[in-house]
């Protein structure tokens, strides 16, 4: 009788279990900073955070098999910078037992606007100052007021809806004039558009009707051209309707980022041939150009606003 052996397989770890402390010396750049990123607010940020609390998220290297005393640096090159910067010489790292970037530079889920709230609501709570977090993030003291209120008047099933999107800070000002309701709605279809720019934002206010907001509109004298309330309640149907053909596309959207990161990995195995390189550049200049922006790295991993 045979035996199922697949429960005896080990699964592999994507990670040693132990960080291991090194030299930055030690660590190898996978690519180095685009121009102007030690300008950049985020950078500012990361620099800051590290200065007043410490380095929160261990950067992630690999080991280098011909090099024992060198580590190949695959995430959090931003946070080695700003290290180096501070005179801090050595680093905890996570050693990663895959040499591949992909995991940590694609489809990161950047701190919202919600879950900063959270954070720094918590950090207040355990005695941190408010000038100190203000310090870390690099932001005026007036904006962490301002977060710390951020949730007022918003109801919980809104807040759920939003706390992991990308929606900012003055779209909860435009839901807090609506009502409890509105604000589900509202926050329903933003979500199901993945739009949360504030011009929406203001498009769903300016469609809401006098009865669903907090406070009434005070009614203008009518003038030529004026919207009517008929008119907003048209621009609504039409943006729901909207909203289910997006969502008709949701359900190739895998298989479409599957065919797209298939023919980016071959573009780039393309561009590793230079005899390609060259002729491109002497007969299609105009492709070499889009190829190479089309490998380029898309940004800092895992270096989110808390270094």
């Amino acid at each position: 009788m045979s035996s199922d052996r697949r429960g005896t397989h080990a699964v592999k770890l994507a990670f040693e279990p132990d960080t291991i402390d090194l030299a930055i010396e030690q660590l190898v750049p996978l690519k180095v900073l685009r121009p102007g990123a030690k300008e950049s607010k985020k950078y500012a940020q990361i620099r800051g955070s590290i200065k007043a609390i410490g380095l929160v998220e261990a950067p992630v290297v690999a080991r280098n098999l011909d090099d024992a005393a060198k580590f190949f640096l695959l995430d959090g090159h931003m946070r080695i910078e700003a290290l180096k910067d501070l005179g801090i010489q050595r680093v905890e790292c996570l050693v990663s037992t895959d040499d591949e970037t992909y995991t940590y530079n694609k489809r990161i889920n950047r701190l919202a606007a919600v879950q900063e709230h959270s954070m720094i609501k918590r950090a207040i709570a355990r005695g941190v100052p408010e000038a100190a977090i203000a310090e870390a993030l690099g932001l005026d003291i007036k904006t962490i007021f301002r977060r710390t209120r951020l949730l007022n008047g918003i109801c919980p099933e809104a807040v759920e809806v939003l706390k992991d999107t990308s929606a900012p800070m003055a779209v909860f000002d435009i839901l807090r004039r609506m009502g409890p309701i509105r604000q589900v709605e509202a926050a329903e279809l933003m979500a199901g558009q993945n739009n949360y720019s504030v011009q929406f934002a203001k498009a769903l206010l300016a469609a809401t009707p006098d009865a669903a907001l907090a406070v009434p509109r005070r009614k203008p004298p009518k003038r030529d051209g004026q919207v009517s309330t008929e008119q907003m309640a048209k621009m609504e149907r039409e943006l729901a309707s909207l909203q289910t053909q997006v969502k008709s596309f949701e359900e190739s959207y895998g298989v479409d980022t599957l065919h797209l990161t298939v023919a980016r990995g071959y573009i780039r195995k393309l561009l590793g041939n230079p005899k390609v390189v060259t002729w491109l550049g002497q007969h299609r200049g105009e492709y070499l150009g889009e190829f190479r922006s089309l490998t380029d790295s898309d940004g800092e991993g895992t270096d989110r606003t808390i270094g």
